[in-house]
């Protein structure tokens, strides 16, 4: 291979989401890396339609591994990263209703677990907090005040201009729809053109399934799943900017400030092929009905609604590592939810497997391993 062709690399990753921009941010540090993207421009569908929330809380012990390992970068990011800071102070509430008592326990010892600063609630500090829920319907709730809001765009456009800056290129419009491995080398065609590289990253999102198949790569049993989300206005004279991000303690509803609204959600997870999701009728109704439930808010209708798709394994933990039954075929995928806050450090991850080289020593004191990210863990 002649890597002074264009279309040849060292590594080349399908997709650019923030899967695969921080993977191959970390990558073009290391070799010269190509990402191929199906749609116009990066970031299309699940990146560009995060609800965007840094919570240390949320997920799996791999996934709150992964995100604790992710704070310090998008904290402090390297200089030249981005022209103002990645994130800022939200907090997250999860709030019990009655009946939810074993659930709310069960999430306040997951926070303290994470962070010492966790604050249990009491009817009344919820309503202090978020002073529109109605008092007969919650029992308590727990503060996680560490959780912040994430600037997506600027945390995907710092990771895609550090691989321009590198020499890496992006290329939309490159719907891949052949991968052939010859000769120690993937052979992979995207519209009229055929890209070569030893090392493949599939990358793909909702669609990495489909890039698996093209491979002959082990069948990982990625979903996709629909989750809905809509914009309302706040009660009128409440001032709502300093309100955290309010969710169910069993996770089937939440709302949080949006830049002079309110975002709310059902929080649903509803399987569907990988597509341009669109949101159904009854997504949004089901999310209005709960909020105003648990509220005194009423939703009259929704200035924006829109949905996106969340991948996920059947562990719900994410996968980064090489194809057990296809060489040089590596895997970032299955996300879920998780994605933007884990970028930093699961990016950073499989750039250095994918190099041959061990989790870096700072990951792994997380409590991580590559077998926790390597696809072979689901092979029963």
């Amino acid at each position: 291979m002649n890597l002074s062709d264009s279309n040849c690399a060292d590594f080349i990753v399908i997709g650019a989401g923030i899967a695969a921009a921080s993977a191959g941010y970390w990558l073009s540090q290391r070799g010269r890396v190509l990402l191929l993207e199906r749609e116009a421009h990066p970031g299309y569908h699940s990146t560009g339609r995060s609800a965007a929330l840094f919570m240390e809380s949320y997920g799996t012990p791999q996934v709150r591994g992964l995100t604790m390992a992710s704070r310090a970068f998008l904290q402090e990011p390297p200089d030249g990263f981005a022209s103002h800071p990645l994130v800022s102070p939200r907090g997250a509430m999860f709030v019990a209703a009655p009946g939810q008592a074993a659930q709310l326990d069960a999430h306040i010892a997951v926070l303290k677990s994470v962070t010492p600063n966790a604050q249990v609630l009491d009817t009344r500090d919820v309503l202090r907090t978020v002073p529109v829920f109605k008092p007969e319907k919650v029992i308590g709730g727990v503060l996680e005040p560490d959780a912040f809001d994430m600037d997506v765009h600027a945390i995907h456009q710092g990771f895609l201009n550090g691989i321009r800056s590198q020499g890496g290129r992006i290329i939309c419009n490159a719907g891949v729809t052949a991968l052939v491995r010859s000769q120690g080398v993937w052979n992979i065609t995207a519209g009229d053109t055929t890209y070569q590289a030893p090392v493949v990253l599939n990358a793909a999102g909702a669609w990495a399934g489909q890039i698996g198949q093209l491979a002959g790569a082990m069948d990982i049993g990625l979903q996709p799943k629909r989750r809905a989300a809509f914009i309302f206005a706040p009660p009128d004279e409440i001032d709502t900017r300093a309100w955290p991000l309010t969710v169910g303690v069993d996770e089937d509803w939440y709302f949080k400030p949006d830049a002079g609204m309110l975002l709310g959600s059902p929080a649903n997870a509803d399987p569907v092929d990988p597509q341009d999701i669109q949101p159904e009728e009854i997504d949004i109704a089901t999310g209005i009905y709960r909020i105003e439930d648990m509220t005194t808010m009423h939703i009259r209708r929704p200035t924006r609604i829109w949905a996106g798709l969340r991948s996920f394994v059947a562990d719900g933990d994410l996968i980064g590592g090489f194809d057990p039954t296809c060489e040089g075929f590596f895997w970032v995928a299955a996300q879920g939810g998780y994605g933007i806050q884990t970028s930093p450090a699961m990016g950073r991850a499989c750039a250095a497997l994918a190099c041959g080289a061990g989790l870096p020593a700072d990951i792994a004191g997380f409590g991580l391993t590559a077998e926790m990210l390597a696809p072979g863990r689901l092979i029963t």
